[in-house]
């Protein structure tokens, strides 16, 4: 991914505020020179022991009877970004772009479809997703018709070793200029577009003015 340094994010919290925000993912895999693609949801863990995202795929997915090198693509809120907001738009000839936060994590590939690490996958992932809508379905392991529907997934995890992260946000702008898109953003209707103002407000306005003009 093409990541000029003003764009760069090492800081790990930010990473685990991404995901929490956006857990479904692209999984790309590659096999006889074809990429494969998935959209999935995933379980995020960081730890001393590394990174790890955790998901399953339906067992016809061809993707699931792939392993090896994988890489995971975390897509965060975009917007697009109007020259006119920019209080020098006129004397820098400004011109639109669009303004985004994403994360590649690269690592090995493991499937797995025993009974209980399945279950002990599923049942996590709907705990977290249950919990945040205030619900409380949950995976029962004792009931055998619960059990049976395991047969139609397999599991996988992917161990990071290589990551990524990148807050496109203005920061190679002058801080004038990304006060003015981030309060036009927080204007706006959508949940996306005040997720990325609060972004440029977190990121980019310490960092205004210390980058160079290469956006993309």
């Amino acid at each position: 991914m093409y990541t000029p340094r003003a764009f760069t994010i090492d800081d790990p919290a930010a990473l685990d505020r991404l995901i929490d925000a956006n857990p479904f993912v692209t999984l790309v895999t590659v096999r006889d020179d074809v990429p494969t693609v998935s959209h999935l949801p995933v379980l995020y863990r960081r730890d001393d022991r590394g990174i790890r995202l955790s998901g399953h795929w339906a067992r016809p997915n061809p993707q699931a009877r792939h392993a090896g090198r994988a890489l995971a693509i975390v897509h965060g809120p975009h917007a697009y970004v109007s020259p006119g907001v920019y209080p020098d738009k006129e004397t820098a000839a400004r011109v639109p772009t669009w303004n985004y936060a994403v994360a590649h994590l690269g690592g090995a590939l493991r499937t797995f479809d025993d009974e209980a690490g399945l279950a002990g996958l599923v049942a996590a992932l709907s705990h977290v997703q249950e919990t945040r809508l205030g619900r409380d379905w949950a995976f029962e392991p004792e009931r055998d018709d619960h059990r049976r529907q395991l047969r139609g997934i397999i599991g996988f995890h992917l161990d990071i070793d290589e990551v990524q992260v990148k807050f496109k946000l203005g920061q190679n702008h002058p801080a004038a200029n990304v006060a003015a898109v981030a309060t036009d953003l927080e204007g706006r209707s959508g949940d996306r577009e005040r997720a990325v103002a609060t972004l440029m407000r977190r990121h980019a306005l310490p960092a205004a003015d210390q980058g160079n003009e290469g956006e993309r």
